[in-house]
């Protein structure tokens, strides 16, 4: 592969499609023939990745790092150089786009590009390729006018589009300035040309995707467009039809309401970053939220839509305690949005919270993904329980299979008593993942039986229901007697909208 060009990034998972480097391939200009892109995930060994990536010669590797693959690539990169020193290794993305002179994994690198990586990396190679050594390792991005970046939506493969997450974004950054995040870093929103991105999705959609994730940090920001986009797909609706969008909660004009209110159960998605409901530690993050209207915007999308609701809360923000996050989740459950992830603060390179280091005691693990350890409100045990209390709640709240035992576990105290389940269960169990299916029911079961003290039929009656419709197969010790009961559901039924069940994780316990 003489003077070859390999994009790679590690991802999370298979399914996972890099936007990113396809952005990047797309606008590499007369040497995009001269590229290959190679996606791994990080589930290989570093070893590995490193002798598929050098069995094809090439001249550069430039490698995508996310607070995710950090690790796993820092490894990968220590193999490359020390195998390979001739080949010019050059890093890109968020994780190495901030505190560069602190990073194990720059000092292997050759090159780093911060920031937008689509023209500098193509003008790196031009100099590389034609015998230049540019001083400077570190190089800043350029960000070009959006018209005139190459878009990389042919570069997704048939076998993407069949087996993986397809990303699209129809416009780039964020005007918002919440500290925790490193969008807080844009000056603003810029979008695509509305009919440019359009043409590219109806090619897409001829090609047979049906299932669109945005990442757009704020899809709803100028509803112009957003109605455009919704009124798109609506005139295309078929059965297999998802869309995913991140929305700001306290923004739903009418005219969003009515676009929402006619895409089908099951069809629309919505990642709804709440974070907290404390206007006091809203302020000092610099996060602009109006509470009552975010509130009024999730109930009517509960109550008034088919959209899949997954909204997000942040444990360990410099301010709040965990009784002032108690009440905001408490506050978000009465909400009935579909999935609360329950996060935990990563202090993420670059991202401004640092600033509130020192004032709010905050301790953050100096190992990725940089989770929050303590505060000066929140000791380090109770963080760990926290950290097992999002874990079990993913399990239970969030997975879908407990529909009939979760408000009996919840009660009218959702925090107080999901807090109290977690202790029970993790003194039972002392894990968090690797939890079988019905191992999991029988730790719920005693859990809220000794620690919740609810009333044992009521209990055994809404798990037969639950664990009936999860189609395991073989009984559960305490379900046996109450499976008799005739006017109960056989065990391996379907519950509710199977193309909304596929993203709700079904099946095993992790």
């Amino acid at each position: 592969m003489e003077d070859g060009i390999i994009l790679a990034t590690l991802n999370a998972r298979y399914t996972h499609a890099s936007l990113g480097l396809r952005y990047i391939h797309a606008n590499l200009g007369p040497r995009r023939k001269q590229a290959k892109l190679m996606e791994f995930t990080i589930a290989m060994r570093p070893l590995d990745i490193a002798e598929q990536l050098l069995a094809a010669q090439p001249r550069i590797i430039g490698l995508g790092v996310y607070i995710w693959n950090v690790a796993e690539t820092t490894e990968l990169v220590s193999l490359l150089k020390s195998l390979e020193p001739n080949v010019v290794i050059v890093l890109g993305g968020p994780e190495v786009s901030h505190e560069t002179g602190q990073q194990t994994i720059i000092s292997w690198a050759d090159y780093v590009i911060t920031g937008p990586g689509e023209i500098s990396f193509r003008q790196l190679c031009d100099q590389l390729l034609s015998g230049q050594k540019p001083l400077a390792k570190v190089i800043a991005g350029i960000q070009p006018p959006l018209e005139q970046l190459e878009l990389p939506y042919t570069l997704y493969t048939d076998e993407d589009l069949a087996t993986r997450s397809i990303y699209v974004e129809a416009s780039r950054g964020c005007p918002f300035k919440c500290e925790f995040c490193l969008s807080a870093l844009d000056k603003t929103a810029w979008p695509f040309d509305l009919q440019r991105f359009l043409s590219e999705m109806e090619a897409l959609w001829q090609r047979g995707l049906r299932q669109f994730r945005f990442v757009d940090r704020t899809f709803n920001l100028k509803i112009q467009a957003t109605v455009a986009i919704l009124d798109f797909f609506l005139e295309r609706l078929d059965a297999d039809t998802f869309l995913h969008f991140e929305l700001i909660p306290d923004y739903l004009p009418e005219a969003l309401k009515e676009r929402v209110s006619r895409f089908p159960a099951g069809s629309l998605q919505f990642e709804i970053g709440v974070q907290t409901f404390d206007p006091a530690v809203q302020a000092l993050i610099s996060r602009k939220q109006d509470n009552a209207r975010a509130a009024e915007n999730i109930r009517w999308l509960r109550e008034h839509s088919g959209a899949h609701l997954h909204t997000d809360l942040i444990f360990g923000l410099p301010g709040e305690d965990l009784e002032g996050f108690g009440a905001g989740f408490d506050q978000l459950v009465r909400l009935n949005p579909h999935e609360i992830q329950v996060g935990i603060l990563k202090r993420l390179r670059g991202a401004p919270i640092r600033r509130h280091t020192e004032a709010f005691g905050l301790v953050f693990n100096p190992l990725p993904p940089y989770n929050i350890l303590r505060t000066d409100r929140v000791d380090f045990a109770t963080m760990q329980h926290m950290n097992r209390f999002a874990r079990y709640w993913d399990m239970i709240g969030n997975s879908g299979r407990f529909t009939h035992a979760l408000p009996l576990l919840l009660g009218e105290e959702p925090f107080a008593r999901f807090w109290k389940l977690t202790a029970w269960i993790h003194a039972q169990a002392q894990q968090t993942h690797q939890i079988a299916l019905p191992r999991l029911f029988v730790l719920v079961h005693g859990a809220g039986l000794e620690a919740l003290g609810l009333e044992r039929r009521l209990l055994e009656e809404a798990l037969l229901q639950d664990y009936a419709l999860t189609g395991q197969k073989g009984q559960i010790p305490f379900l046996a007697e109450a499976r008799r009961n005739p006017f109960l559901p056989k065990q391996g039924g379907k519950s509710g909208n199977q193309r909304q069940l596929r993203f709700l994780g079904q099946g095993e316990a992790d």
